[in-house]
């Protein structure tokens, strides 16, 4: 009798010990897994996609240099089709100059919209500005195509008195597209600074200029350059608003006014006119693997760069 008892005491306490998992809390628990399996095969899909991409694209134009040498096609200037000459150095030069002289123009202006909006403007007037703002990326880049070919081409002809068709007015069309990434992001980023250094540099004695200038904008430095990164992406992918205003010549060029062509620019244009395996199509997928590994290799480095640089 005792050992049945203490058998019944042992079960009773075994069960007030042990947790009540009621049907409400397994059905949560259900979904989590669930969901978690969902968000880990869709990583995985996309990871594979990209892989693929990166792949198939990469296969393709290494069978470029089976009609043409790697030192031809990295370093000649001459891009014949006709003749059999594939040099893509013009469309590389070209790519890297007008990414540099859009972010050039572009990041100035960002930032300082930046800090005005984040510590200078008033709530009302940052609430207009930055939807306002925001507007900027949803304007389809043919529109911005259109307005450099009708406004800013003929206004540059008109100061050097020819036609200016080039690097320049691209990378102005280019530095207007990219302008609200960066300004939104590093708005963003100046803002999620805690209000303890701006704080501590006003006690010390600094204007709100030096404040602003010396410790904001180094202490947001990581958002800044992810921004600035995000930026140039977009300027390198860009094709058709730099295609109605760079010229698509398929040459050097010798200054921001010549005509010249792209990576982008010089596989949209070609495209169409190549036989699918032909040294000229795979050409065209080695710029278009060139553009990928370019846009790998910024992100790479910009993420470094902030990491080392990151206030701790």
């Amino acid at each position: 009798m005792n050992s049945v008892a203490d058998k019944l005491s042992n079960a009773s306490s075994d069960s007030k010990s042990r947790p009540i998992v009621s049907k409400w809390t397994r059905g949560q628990h259900r979904q989590d897994s669930i969901m978690r399996w969902v968000f880990v095969i869709s990583a995985a899909l996309v990871s594979a996609i990209i892989f693929s991409i990166i792949v198939f694209v990469g296969m393709q134009g290494i069978k470029t240099f089976q009609g043409v040498s790697p030192l031809e096609f990295f370093f000649s200037t001459d891009w014949t089709p006709g003749s059999n000459k594939f040099g893509a150095f013009p469309f590389l030069y070209s790519t890297l100059l007008m990414t540099l002289v859009s972010v050039v123009i572009s990041v100035p202006l960002a930032l300082s919209g930046a800090l005005f909006m984040a510590k200078i403007a008033p709530k009302w007037m940052r609430e207009i500005m930055r939807p306002a703002t925001d507007l900027f990326v949803g304007i389809p880049s043919v529109v911005y195509g259109l307005i450099g070919l009708t406004v800013i081409v003929p206004f540059l002809g008109k100061l050097t008195g020819d036609v200016a068709y080039g690097i320049l007015p691209a990378s102005i069309i280019l530095a207007i597209m990219i302008l609200p990434t960066i300004l939104s992001i590093s708005e963003d980023a100046i803002r999620a600074l805690p209000g303890r250094l701006e704080e501590a540099s006003l006690a010390l004695g600094a204007t709100r200029w030096q404040t602003m200038w010396r410790v904001l904008l180094p202490a947001a430095r990581p958002g800044i350059l992810t921004a600035i990164i995000l930026g140039m992406g977009r300027a390198i992918g860009e094709t058709m608003a730099v295609f109605m205003v760079i010229g698509n010549s398929p040459q050097m060029p010798k200054s921001l006014l010549d005509s010249t062509t792209v990576l982008t620019t010089a596989i949209v244009k070609d495209m169409g006119n190549t036989n699918y395996g032909s040294t000229w199509n795979n050409a065209l997928y080695m710029m278009a693997l060139l553009l990928l590994v370019i846009s790998l290799s910024l992100i790479i480095i910009i993420r470094v760069v902030a990491k080392r640089s990151e206030v701790k």
